[in-house]
């Protein structure tokens, strides 16, 4: 039996309940560096140049793909999941996790010398919601919960 706590337009045609928008959202934030990845890949002249500007240091460029990989394994997977409902539904506290680190690594940076700047701030600011909203949307774990036949 479907539940009738959300919507009819919140589900889709095969009866399972629409990933939120601001899942998306919250994807891209937690693959910046994955983001930076294909864009500077993507214009291949100036890639050199946007990876220099972004991370100037290129241990943490590295570093930063480790904690996209959740999201990018959720992009993925988001089409397909009730194909693989188990991984799916990890994927959720995998996604929670990669959010605390990625919460944690920026006032780490700032720890270790980083100048202190807007964007940096915007992106703890950022982390912030985006671990909260990770945690009680009913949507969202609506969405992970595995179906019952």
């Amino acid at each position: 039996m479907k539940s009738t706590e959300f919507h009819p337009g919140d589900y889709d045609s095969h009866g399972r309940v629409r990933l939120p928008f601001l899942f998306w959202c919250v994807l891209l934030l937690q693959a910046r560096t994955w983001v930076v990845f294909v864009v500077a890949g993507a214009s291949r002249d100036q890639g050199n140049t946007l990876l220099n500007l972004f991370y100037p240091d290129h241990d943490n460029f590295w570093i930063g793909l480790l904690p996209g990989l959740p999201a990018v394994l959720a992009f993925l997977l988001s089409g397909r999941r009730h194909l693989v409902p188990r991984l799916w539904q990890a994927l959720r506290w995998l996604l929670i996790f990669a959010q605390l680190i990625l919460l944690g690594w920026q006032p780490l940076l700032w720890l270790n010398g980083e100048a202190l700047s807007g964007i940096g701030i915007t992106l703890l600011v950022a982390d912030i919601v985006a671990l909260l909203w990770l945690l009680t949307h009913p949507r969202l774990r609506a969405c992970f919960t595995p179906e019952k036949d």
